[in-house]
């Protein structure tokens, strides 16, 4: 039976999201402390600040700029329970801080996520007009 080499370095992985829903409800109804109308308020917010900090991180040259928005996304989603989105901003910002660039496939896939839960928000408003 071969062996792996101990000699590749290794490598942080990126959590996907589960697939379960995109933002956990419990944890925002905590959060606002079970007032349905501070959770709307919360979401738009949040739907407004991870659209800007994502649409920057693209934009992003610099170091500082690249952390200073992966943190941000990460802080704002774990308010939320947005954990999917938490937890690949994590394991980017831990790729950042190692010293390694960040992969082209890692911004793809934090946003789909940062799109996925913005697709539930906007399901969850519409169904909180009706």
């Amino acid at each position: 039976m071969a062996q792996r080499s101990m000699a590749v370095e290794p490598q942080v992985q990126l959590s996907q999201p589960s697939p379960q829903r995109p933002i956990d409800r419990v944890h925002l109804a905590r959060q606002c402390l079970g007032d349905a109308h501070l959770e709307e308020e919360i979401l738009r917010l949040f739907d407004t600040t991870i659209a800007t900090y994502f649409d920057r991180l693209k934009l992003a040259e610099s170091f500082d700029d690249l952390a200073a928005n992966l943190h941000a996304i990460k802080g704002a989603s774990v308010g939320v329970g947005a954990a999917g989105v938490a937890a690949l901003a994590r394991g980017m910002e831990a790729e950042l801080r190692a010293g390694r660039p960040l992969r082209m496939e890692h911004i793809h896939d934090l946003g789909m996520a940062v799109e996925e839960v913005r697709g539930f928000i906007a399901r969850f408003l519409a169904e909180a007009e009706d």
